[in-house]
């Protein structure tokens, strides 16, 4: 690192659990953010903001007047525009030293596959079921840690699946394909509504336990922990890796 690049992160460079070590770490470092909305929006800025050196953000889908409210990443002069091509604007803006690629059609098969194995960890930011369980078994089959997020109306839920740890479950393992309303892609803030702030509490913490992996910091996060944003209330759920899980099973 050069003298701007000390001072530009050197309240990271602080903290023990980070120092020098850790921050070379973030700045080699590769995360992929699918979905650069309302979760993805404060992903992209905080992992920029922090050094992470690469960005690959994918989203297919243009911004309207009504993300405006929570997706923070773009501006009334983004409607219109590719909502990965937003972000990463604005994450490079934020930050001209991180190198962001985007990626402006729906990932999915192989194409999916290949992007995932190219980075060190997923950030899942997208709202539709389908998208889940589609990435959690790329992430799987790549050995890649994957942050997954998900907020809605007051309610909000965090959960991190690290194949490389045989413990662990995956994203199948808490929600079964199958089970009832787990296909369910009405289930989206477009039908349903969510408030502001949700989105870039649940989004920071995405971002949170991606410095910690990518850094080495702390202790990563385990279980499934949600969110009532009306009470202000977190509550922590043990799960379990399921030995019948069609995902993960084999690993």
């Amino acid at each position: 690192m050069n003298d701007e690049a000390l001072l530009r992160y050197s309240r990271q460079i602080m903290l023990d659990a980070i120092d020098i070590e850790g921050q070379e770490r973030l700045l080699e470092s590769h995360a992929l953010i699918v979905g650069a909305g309302g979760l993805g929006s404060p992903v992209a800025l905080y992992l920029a903001a922090a050094g992470v050196g690469r960005l690959t953000l994918a989203d297919a889908d243009e911004v309207e007047l009504s993300n405006l409210q929570r997706q923070i990443a773009h501006t009334q002069s983004d409607l219109g525009r590719n909502k990965a091509e937003s972000a990463g604007e604005a994450a490079v803006a934020l930050n001209p030293g991180c190198r962001v690629r985007t990626l402006t059609t729906h990932l999915e098969g192989e194409r999916l596959d290949t992007v995932v194995a190219e980075c060190d960890l997923v950030l899942d930011c997208t709202d539709r079921f389908s998208s889940r369980y589609a990435i959690n078994r790329a992430c799987q089959l790549a050995g890649k840690p994957l942050i997954s997020g998900a907020a809605i109306r007051f309610s909000g839920q965090l959960a991190v699946f690290d194949p490389r740890d045989p413990n662990n479950p995956c994203y199948a393992c808490l929600y079964p394909p199958g089970d009832a309303g787990a296909n369910d892609d009405e289930l989206r803030c477009a039908e349903n509504g969510v408030v502001a702030p949700l989105v870039g509490l649940i989004g920071s913490f995405q971002a949170l336990e991606a410095v910690k992996l990518l850094s080495g910091a702390g202790q990563v996060h385990r279980g499934l922990s949600t969110f009532d944003g009306l009470h202000g209330e977190w509550r922590h759920f043990r799960v379990r890796r399921d030995p019948a899980c069609p995902v993960c099973s084999g690993r």
